[in-house]
């Protein structure tokens, strides 16, 4: 019984976690469509600027990392450097007010 009470324990903390990471990668999706907007910019046009894929960004606009999976996008410290850059705005900008996307 403890077992299974162990295992509920750390489902409900994977959840949550992953809850947040998709509310996380939500908010810096939104954040990217405006700046791209703003900037008046193509999806190819940021990508090409961050040396990324065409279809990594538009991962990162979907908020997704994989479609398959459907696995929230997390994109790395480098890659959000380039982004900012991409975009031409502080890092900060793209994660301004991101922990209060919970």
């Amino acid at each position: 019984m403890a077992d299974i009470l162990a295992w509920r324990r750390d489902y409900e903390r994977v959840s949550e976690e992953s809850s947040l990471e998709v509310a996380l990668a939500k908010a810096l999706a939104q954040r990217l469509r405006t700046r791209r907007a703003e900037v008046e910019l193509t999806q190819e046009q940021v990508a090409l600027r961050a040396g990324i894929s065409r279809n990594q960004y538009q991962l990162y606009e979907s908020a997704l990392s994989d479609r398959d999976k459907g696995t929230p996008a997390n994109p790395t410290l480098t890659t959000l450097v380039d982004l900012a850059r991409a975009l031409d705005c502080p890092v900060d900008y793209l994660l301004k007010d991101l922990g209060r996307a919970s």
